[in-house]
């Protein structure tokens, strides 16, 4: 496979990952996850992780995955690029894992007395993808394995951060982020 090929496949399969937490800042606000709970002197997540961001994001992610379902055989088609199509539990882990993999990071953040907003590099730029991989391997091992090669694998966790750094400026840029990280 060229190196375009396994970055259009990377994007492909990540892109139900890659939305959710965007997602979530859009639709943010409401409970927070921890009810304000303490662990300690400190918060256990934080105002910024919301129940209605969890969802959403969720949600975004999982009806991104069936849009892509939708538009596979025109893409294959259109860019000669072989991409996978989403089983169920796929579709549900990905975006799911990426918002669980950004929760685990704020009660990390908490931990290490980060304040909400708070840079934490490396952690920032892929615990959405490394959890959402890990779950997506834990619910649809099958699908995973036959998908997931090693060098897709080392293309997502090159591309990821690049990604997530853009996207986190142009939000800033847009007023939907305090911080451009």
């Amino acid at each position: 496979m060229s190196p375009l090929e396994l970055l259009v496949l990377a994007i492909w399969v990540m892109l139900p990952a890659y939305v959710p937490n965007n997602a979530a800042v859009v639709a943010g606000g409401g409970r927070p996850i921890d009810g304000g709970r303490t662990m300690g002197d400190r918060r256990l997540l934080g105002d910024g992780k919301t129940w209605r961001g969890t969802v959403v994001g969720t949600l975004a992610g999982a009806a991104l995955a069936y849009l892509l379902n939708l538009l596979q055989p025109t893409v294959v088609s259109f860019l000669g690029i072989g991409v996978p199509t989403f089983p169920l539990a796929a579709m549900i882990a990905l975006p799911l894992g990426a918002m669980l993999g950004d929760i685990a990071a704020s009660f990390i953040k908490r931990r290490t007395g980060r304040k909400r907003g708070a840079a934490f590099p490396g952690l920032d730029q892929l615990d959405f993808a490394v959890v959402a991989l890990v779950l997506t391997a834990v619910v649809a091992p099958s699908w995973f394995l036959s998908v997931f090669t090693a060098g897709l694998l080392v293309v997502i966790l090159v591309v990821t951060p690049i990604f997530h750094v853009v996207t986190n400026v142009l939000a800033y840029l847009f007023g939907f982020k305090h911080e451009p990280w």
